[in-house]
């Protein structure tokens, strides 16, 4: 009885681990730059490169997901009609990338014109094929620059992989990691891992 219910103890607490998996992104994050020890975050606004205001709907929304980071690291919104303390440029990017099916789990694959083995040798015609999942780098970086000389203060990345394209919440999660430890810098790459938001 007690064999059992330690089974089952183990079990759920596996379940709770996975469960947990899909609820966090391991994520890598590099941090450069010279921001000065006594300065304290203040009033930031975003800034647009061309190749960004061209695509103003694709950037407002990297912006919406950058937003909750800076706000947690203790910048601000500037007030209509003030001019910001800082500027913040996002970018973000990701490439679909192979994977072998043997490196996959979850790979399947036929016998089309395979040899049988057993009491009855000889060659076996039937459907064959194989089963690639996608697999994704995705990257977001952040940029930090004083508004009045321009010069930049703090630079940030973080990358992961996934079997998608990043969507909002997997966005707002690396810029989460990216701004982490700000203004300190660390190792870089480190590993961070984030929770999803809701």
């Amino acid at each position: 009885m007690k064999s059992r219910l330690a089974w089952l103890a183990l079990a759920g607490m596996l379940l709770l681990a996975g469960c947990a998996a899909f609820d966090s992104l391991t994520v890598y994050v590099s941090s450069t730059g010279d921001w000065p020890a006594e300065r304290k975050p203040g009033s930031f606004a975003f800034e647009r490169l061309p190749s960004q205001q061209a695509q103003a709907e694709d950037t407002a929304a990297l912006e919406a997901a950058a937003l909750g980071a800076l706000l947690k690291a203790g910048f601000a919104p500037v007030a209509p009609g003030q001019e910001p303390e800082v500027l913040v440029q996002v970018g973000a990017r990701d490439r679909l990338i192979g994977v072998q099916v043997w490196d996959d789990p979850l790979w399947w694959r036929g016998g089309f014109g395979s040899w049988r083995y057993g009491p009855w040798m000889g060659p076996y015609w039937g459907w064959s094929g194989w089963y690639q999942t996608p697999r994704y780098e995705r990257e977001v970086a952040l940029l930090i620059r004083a508004r009045g000389d321009g010069r930049p203060l703090f630079e940030t990345r973080a990358a992961s992989e996934g079997n998608s394209a990043p969507g909002p919440r997997a966005l707002a999660a690396m810029y989460d990691a990216a701004l982490m430890d700000f203004p300190r810098l660390g190792l870089n790459p480190r590993r961070v891992v984030v929770p999803l938001p809701e």
